[in-house]
């Protein structure tokens, strides 16, 4: 059995990993500060030696992030402090205390100009100031020394925090259409999902059969584009998926760009034997007949 601590337990995933795992400790930054050494060392610290205590197996998930992507183009300090320096000390802990780390990371260390699905060992060019802390935080964790594992994953959304599919249930109860973006692609991953591999992964690493590949990708399987995936919101709320029009990325500029292209491949997962994840429109649907109404409050 596993013994977890997941840092970043009050987002939207650390929420979801603390309902579905069943030995944990999920605190939010105000309980644990990434970026506050004395702080994560003991952390960790005390993880092993009460899952040693238990007969447990320990692993971390860090689920903490500065992922105001806007607000991160000018906050920079505070986004690479958190994305950068906070994995850097929780691999330095986790490789004190011999405790495996799994590391959640994003699509945007990619440019997202490709026109395929992104590969474990395809370059890193971020070309944001989040895309680029978080590619900063992968190396920290990769070089540590630490048994790491770096999980890329992208367009998350779930019950808890703030997130897409909420978005669309706010703007549908407010305004008559809503104009989303057509122009870029990307897998929708549900928390519950992701929730669910990423404790496959602490598991299979526990057992001692842990994967050869330090990289990894889970994201919702297919591809869609943020219109598309409005319209299946809009569905799943019962309401016309027509009311939903199309727009370009041009329309709708942002201070930090958004890549066109940020598909994941999930050969690599695969490969080494994980779940693989189930196709975007299946889980959006199971989203809802699990948690439909933290999306329609």
């Amino acid at each position: 059995m596993l013994s977890l601590l997941v840092p970043g337990g009050n987002g939207q995933l650390g929420r979801e990993l603390a309902a579905r795992a069943s030995v944990v400790r999920a605190p939010g930054s105000a309980e644990l500060d990434v970026t506050n050494a004395g702080a994560v060392i003991e952390a960790v610290k005390s993880l092993a030696e009460s899952a040693a205590g238990d007969g447990l197996a320990p692993v971390v998930i860090n689920a903490s992030a500065y992922n105001a992507v806007d607000q991160a183009e000018t906050d920079t300090t505070r986004a690479y402090a958190v994305n950068a320096d906070g994995p850097r000390l929780l691999a330095a802990a986790c490789a004190a205390s011999n405790v495996p780390l799994v590391h959640v990371s994003t699509d945007y260390v990619f440019a997202g100009d490709g026109d395929r699905p992104y590969e474990t060992d395809d370059p890193v060019r971020p070309r944001t100031a989040y895309g680029t802390t978080k590619a900063a935080g992968e190396d920290a964790v990769l070089g540590s020394g630490a048994r790491a594992w770096v999980v890329r994953t992208a367009w998350v959304y779930g019950a808890y925090g703030g997130n897409f599919v909420k978005t669309m249930a706010r703007l549908a109860a407010t305004r008559d259409t809503v104009s989303v973006v057509d122009d870029q692609r990307g897998c929708p991953t549900w928390t519950g999902d992701l929730a669910n591999g990423l404790l496959a992964l602490a598991s299979r690493i526990a057992s001692g059969s842990a994967p050869t590949s330090r990289v990894l990708h889970c994201a919702g399987g297919g591809e869609t584009t943020w219109f598309r995936f409005a319209q299946a919101v809009f569905a799943e709320l019962g309401l016309d998926p027509e009311r939903v029009k199309p727009c370009t990325t041009e329309e709708f500029p942002r201070p930090a760009p958004r890549p066109a292209y940020s598909v994941l491949s999930d050969s690599a997962w695969r490969k080494e034997g994980l779940p693989p994840m189930r196709p975007w429109r299946e889980a959006l649907a199971a989203a809802f007949a699990e948690h439909g109404e933290h999306f329609r409050a």
